[in-house]
């Protein structure tokens, strides 16, 4: 359990509150930084190609090619997911400084640390996939599922995941952040790094199968990504947000099975 009660008002608990601005500027730069890239990127993937999409265009994978997709692939999960974990990281660093946690700052970096660390193991997994789904000639050269019903195919899992009490149940506890954190508290920065980790674990249950569509639009399109950023927003920081997963489930298997009737 976290501290229940605030520490005495001293110097150093005066100077971690205010550094509570410089965490929030913190994540507000990582996210910016990682759309700064995004945008242009895909923009080009869908234009000519001569620009920062450029090293993109590859004949077969190579270890170095592979690595940069993987840097891609993290771009994306922290430019997306971050924004969505913002409250659970912010209140965690509250807790930490009304509690007057020396350790505060770094506390809050390494909770963090720990949830992109989940996202980068997705991230890894999600590399290893495209690669293998472009030897196989499943991935055309736009990363994009070759064949319509591929696409529907993953539409129609990823609506049904909407519906099972494993997503409501990850869903859950990201929509609860003191909740979760008083429930899973760790003390110090090993206890921090662990939280941010069970977090991104959660989150990773929440919405693996919703990243997987970026294969069925395109990994790299601008719209498939900023869709599927303000519908993890809508599903975990919305007062409707399990109503409306469940709704956009229905959605996806609509669409898929559009997709496989060729309706769509």
């Amino acid at each position: 359990m976290p501290p229940a009660q605030p520490g005495p008002a001293t110097a150093l608990e005066g100077l971690l509150r205010r550094e509570r601005w410089l965490s929030g500027t913190g994540l507000l730069l990582v996210t910016a930084a990682c759309w700064a890239w995004l945008v242009p990127t895909a923009l080009d993937m869908y234009g000519a190609m001569d620009g920062p999409a450029a090293w993109m265009m590859r004949d077969g994978w190579s270890a170095g090619y592979a690595l940069a997709i993987l840097a891609m692939w993290l771009a994306m999960m922290t430019g997306m997911m971050l924004p969505s974990a913002a409250p659970t990281l912010l209140l965690y660093g509250r807790i930490c400084r009304h509690s007057a946690i020396p350790t505060a700052t770094l506390q809050v970096h390494l909770f963090a640390a720990g949830y992109l660390l989940a996202w980068g193991a997705f991230s890894v997994l999600a590399t290893l996939l495209q690669w293998a789904l472009s030897a196989s000639a499943l991935l055309n050269p736009m990363m994009e599922l070759a064949t319509p019903q591929a696409a529907a195919v993953v539409a129609i899992a990823a609506g049904i995941y909407q519906w099972t009490p494993a997503k409501q149940r990850c869903l859950a506890q990201c929509r609860s952040p003191a909740a979760f954190i008083s429930r899973h508290w760790r003390p110090g920065p090993a206890g921090a790094l662990q939280l941010g980790l069970r977090h991104g674990a959660w989150c990773l249950g929440c919405c693996w199968a919703l990243m997987l569509l970026l294969f069925a639009g395109g990994v790299m399109s601008l719209a498939w990504i900023a869709g599927l950023t303000a519908w993890v927003l809508a599903e975990k920081l919305l007062p409707g947000g399990l109503l409306l997963g469940r709704a956009g489930g229905g959605l996806l298997v609509g669409w898929g099975l559009l997709r496989l009737l060729g309706l769509s």
